[in-house]
């Protein structure tokens, strides 16, 4: 029976990856979250989860060490030892700089002022340095936390892949080219989540086990559902410069199309293919809109 451990399956992808691969009753899986108490009721309202018994919830913030090792350690009892699948779906987006340049982070700008800056912003360096460790303790050192924990149970398994949910904006080369400026903060800690990924490829390749980071696209999963009306225009700003990237853009994916994608990329990359330590869109390639 094939199984799959994926974090952060409270809401959005987490929870249609949860939905996915839950719906073959020979998948067994197993999904951790930050709220136990909360997912649990989230899933017993579900028509479709709630009668499937091969969908395990466990809690564990990838911040917390002790409870990832003791997630781990549930995780092999439930699974007889191994793992097939680590989705590694868990991340933080900062409130800060979803659609504010990083020049502009480190103000806060008077009402009105649009994006001049003036005398009268108020410097917040302090806010900035919060939030960059925020995104790495999560988006980094998370990550590092979880890949550590669960490899040895992935490397008893059969499948053997470990699978990073990317972002397209930690594309230098994608950046630079289509000026994408928005969520910098952001794109910096994916980034870095890639150079994980590629390490425990070096380390571990060797050893059979695939580690790739998967992009999904641009995802409607509610986070711009509060934005502020010059944020608005800001996104709107940001929609044009896809559009101008991927003539085809329509707007945002569902996390159910999105998370089908991905799970066709993962599940035909391979070592063998030379995906190891690789970093792809939904489509399996530097597409990522």
């Amino acid at each position: 029976m094939p199984s799959f451990v994926i974090t952060g399956v409270s809401r959005g992808i987490g929870y249609e990856f949860l939905r996915q691969y839950s719906s073959d009753p020979q998948n067994i899986v197993v999904g951790l979250v930050r709220n136990k108490a909360e997912t649990d009721k989230k899933v017993s309202e579900d028509a479709d989860l709630k009668t499937r018994s091969n969908l395990h919830i466990l809690q564990a913030d990838v911040t917390d060490y002790d409870a990832l090792k003791a997630a781990a350690a549930e995780t092999a009892k439930i699974t007889g030892g191994g793992l097939d699948y680590l989705i590694a779906n868990a991340g933080y987006i900062s409130p800060i700089d979803a659609v504010v340049p990083i020049g502009e982070l480190f103000v806060s700008l008077p009402l009105g002022s649009g994006s001049q800056l003036t005398e009268s912003s108020a410097d917040r360096p302090e806010e900035v340095s919060k939030t960059m460790r925020d995104l790495f303790e999560v988006n980094v050192l998370g990550q590092i936390h979880l890949f550590h924990l669960f490899t040895p149970l992935i490397l008893k398994g059969g499948a053997k892949k470990v699978i990073l949910v990317g972002s397209g904006f930690a594309d230098i080369d994608f950046t630079n080219k289509w000026d994408m400026f928005p969520g910098a903060l952001y794109s910096i800690s994916k980034v870095a989540a890639n150079m994980v990924v590629a390490k425990f490829n070096a380390q571990y390749k060797g050893d059979g086990v695939l580690f790739l980071s998967v992009a999904p696209g641009t995802v409607d999963v509610g986070q711009y559902a509060h934005l502020t009306e010059e944020e608005q225009q800001k996104m709107g700003a940001m929609a044009a410069k896809f559009m101008a990237h991927a003539p085809h853009f329509a707007g945002p994916d569902t996390p159910e199309h999105a998370v089908g994608l991905m799970r066709e990329v993962i599940a035909n990359a391979s070592i063998e293919k030379g995906n190891g330590g690789d970093f792809v869109s939904q489509f399996g390639n530097r597409q990522w809109l």
